[in-house]
Parts: structure tokens; sequence; C-alpha cells
């Protein structure tokens, strides 16, 4: 039996890779950043790096993925033995990021099922969306319970394979989840006061640049760039093990970015309105999807519907970014250990459930135990996961791939790569030149102010 497997389609690789980029980063944490980093000023400088930066690693990701047919740990050993390693930092970093992704995509299910229960007037009660949202993180239980929910969905749509589990999930999923995230955009422009909240996205205002803060904007857009399109994870290098040969990896590379990008701006259109024309606070931060909406939600007419498709969205754009973070991990077992995928699936679900106990008790239980940061600050279980899985791990990981890419393979073998079966490379000058002096040194840059090692306004 095949346990790797193989996409089918070139749209269901999209697809695919889309909802792996597409998560709570897009939802949650793109709109919020936005609404704290000056909106439109933030926005452009975040589509820079996507050219500069995104575009330029996932044209590697997906080669090497493509070349080796091999999970990172082996995708790097076949390139060069010296840097297994490196394959290392991927695999680690999806095995935590699962961990306290899956507690939140639970909190998501919660809240999609609430809001159901209260179409029948059995869901929130007469509590406040702060008071809600507390009571529920902080019980030892229940949190839990939806947490192996969501492990229980991308554990079945892993075990299915590559075409009948990943694909065509995403072929079903991404879709609608673009069709009720348009939905929620209609209902939230036609509020009173909602041109405020595109005004805020899309005006050219660059005073909030002007106020010291240009390096802090940069930082913001370099990191949410690099973690909402799922780089340095081996992601990208996983899903591209599962490509045909004929499919043209430039254009992919383009049309992921493209399209993750797109949901983002569409997430903070669907968003921003509602905040500004309930006059609250646009830079609310995590609280912006779990306690501000609800707020939104219970103001206005059929709230509660909008609110529980708001929330079957999160669960599908989470669900598709949980479903690469296992598969990551899986094909390693898969490839390295000659697992089934069952029984591969089956550890790195038991295990990140595992992991995410703590997680989950963290906002309850073991609240008050904290853990430092490179930095020297001490932050809660969750924030330390999400610490060291995605600002250490997947921006140092990152960083290496550039350098062996760049310097040990040299970028001629990606070259050759992606013009296989006559696909013409367009953009290869600039490719080769960004991933040998600029891409690299912005990761390197991302990796050091994402960690706090560096704080970047001192550099400007």
């Amino acid at each position: 039996m095949d346990n790797r497997g193989k996409f089918t389609s070139n749209f269901g690789f999209i697809m695919a890779a889309v909802g792996s980029a597409v998560g709570l980063g897009n939802l949650w944490a793109f709109p919020y950043k936005l609404g704290a980093n000056g909106g439109f000023a933030f926005l452009l400088i975040y589509i820079i790096m996507i050219f500069l930066v995104g575009f330029i690693v996932i044209i590697a990701e997906l080669a090497i993925g493509r070349k080796t047919k091999l999970n990172p740990v082996g995708a790097f050993r076949a390139l060069n033995k010296k840097f297994a390693f490196a394959g290392w930092f991927g695999i680690v970093a999806a095995f935590l990021i699962l961990s306290f992704y899956s507690v939140l995509g639970g909190w998501s299910i919660k809240y999609f099922f609430t809001y159901i229960m209260d179409i029948f007037g059995k869901g929130f009660g007469d509590l406040s969306g702060e008071a809600f949202f507390n009571n529920f993180i902080s019980d030892p239980v229940q949190p839990l319970i939806f947490t192996a929910m969501f492990i229980g969905i991308i554990f079945f749509i892993s075990i299915a394979g590559v075409e009948k589990g990943i694909e065509k999930s995403a072929k079903i999923m991404m879709p609608m989840l673009f069709f009720i995230l348009v939905i929620v955009i209609i209902r939230s422009v036609t509020l009173p006061n909602a041109m405020e909240g595109i005004k805020f996205i899309f005006k050219p205002d660059f005073s909030f640049l002007s106020n010291g803060k240009f390096g802090e904007v940069i930082a913001a857009a370099l990191s949410q760039m690099f973690f909402s399109l799922s780089l340095g994870m081996g992601a990208m290098i996983t899903y591209g093990s599962y490509l045909k040969k004929d499919a043209n990896i430039e254009k992919n590379a383009i049309l992921i970015p493209l399209f993750d990008t797109l949901i983002a701006v569409m997430a903070a259109i669907a968003i921003m309105p509602a905040v500004f024309s309930f006059n609250l606070d646009p830079a609310a931060g995590p609280g912006l999807l779990f306690v501000v909406l609800r707020e939104v939600f219970a103001s206005i007419p059929f709230g509660d519907i909008f609110g529980a498709a708001f929330f079957l969205l999160v669960i599908f754009a989470a669900v598709t970014s949980g479903v690469s973070l296992l598969e990551v991990v899986s094909s390693y077992f898969i490839d390295e250990k000659k697992f089934s995928r069952k029984k591969s699936a089956s550890i790195v679900c038991s295990t990140c459930f595992a992991l995410g106990i703590p997680v989950s008790l963290g906002f309850g239980l073991l609240k008050d135990v904290k853990l430092p940061q490179l930095n020297g600050v001490f932050v809660n279980i969750l924030d330390f996961y999400d610490y060291v899985g995605e600002y250490v791990l997947m921006t140092l990981g990152a960083f290496i791939l550039c350098i062996v890419v760049a310097y040990v393979i040299k970028p001629k073998t990606i070259v050759m790569e992606v013009e296989a079966n006559g696909n013409v490379f367009k953009s290869k000058k600039y490719w080769c030149f960004m991933m040998k002096f600029i891409t690299p040194l912005l990761v390197l840059l991302t990796f050091l102010t994402a960690t706090g090692i560096l704080n970047f306004q001192l550099i400007l």
C-alpha cells in the first residue's frame, strides 16, 4: 500500500496548500495586527515582504519536496547529509504548533455549537462575550473535549490519504470558506459607520510610520507573512513531495500567497467594519475573534446565524491548517519508520493531545505557570509553545534552508527542478539574486526580531 500518495490535480494541490496557509493567522492575527500597525501601511509592507521573502522561499520548499519525494528530514538528508538536522526544525515546529493549535481549533468548534444553540435561546445565556469566554477556557474539562473533537476531525482526514482525505476535503472546505466569508463581509459592510473600517484598511495613511514605528511595522509584517504562509515548518516541502512532475512550481508559488493574502484581507473586511461600527478597539488582540465579535453578533439582527457561519469558516480554516501540520509529522514516520498512515497519524494525534492538555489548563488550573522566552520575558504555556514553534524553530529552519539552497546545493539545483518537464522559470534571475543576497538576510532578521533578540527599531 502507498502510504504517501500524491495530489491528483493541481487545483486539489492549490486548495490544500492554500488551506495549509489559511488558518487562524488569517482570520484572527492578520486583522488585529493590521489594526495595531497602521492599517493600510501594514498591508502594503506585508505585500512587499511576500515578493521579497514569501515567493522565494515557497519556490525552494516546493522544489525540494518534489525533487526528493520525502518528508523534511529525509529531504534535507537527500540534499546534503550534513544538513539533515535542519528538517527537524520543521518537524518539531509542526508538532508543537499542532499541540496548541488543536486547543484553539477546539475553541472554534465550541463557539460554532454555542451559536447554533443560541438560535434557540440556549447558548451564551446572559453572559457577556468576555465572561463566557473566560468561563469556558478556564474550565479544566470542557475545552479538552472540544480539543479531542478537533484532533479527531484532522485524524480521519489524514488516514483517508492524500487524494481522498487531504485533497478532497480541501476542495470542499476552501470554496465553502470563501463563500461564507463573502456572506459575512456583506453583513459587515452594511452596518452603520462600516466605511470607517474600510477606510482604515485601504485609505493611504502613512502617518503611523512617521511616529517612530516604521521598524516595528516592518517587523510585524515580516513575522505575519512568514507564519501566515507556513514557511520553514516543512508543510510546503511535504505537500511538494506529493506533487506530480508536470506541476508548475513557479505558478503555484504565486497562487498560494495570492489566495492566502486575499483571504486575509477579506477577513479584515469582514471584521474591521463591524469593529468600527460598534466603536470597538481594532487592535484588541486575540480577543478580537472570540470576545469582540461576540459583542458584534449579539447586537445585530440574525447575529446568531452570522456568528455560526463565521465560526464554521474558522473551523474550516483551522482544520485545513491542522491537517497540513499533522501531515508534516506523519510523513516522517511514514518515510523514515515505514509506519502505515493510520499508525503514524495515531501516534502524532495522541501525543499532540497529551501536549495540548497543559496548554488548555494554562488558562485555568495552570494559569500561574510562566515559561521563559529568549528575551527574558515569561509567558503562559500556549504562548511558550507558539514562541518556540513559530518564532524560533520555523524562522531558524527557513534561514538554514536559504543557506543550504544558496550556498550548498546552489540555486541551479532548484532551477533545474522548477524547469523539469519543460516548464519555463520566468523569474529565474530575480529568484536566484534574491535567494543568494536578500532573502536569507530578511529571514534572519525575522528570526532575530520575532524572538526578541533584536529590536528592529534600533537599527533604523
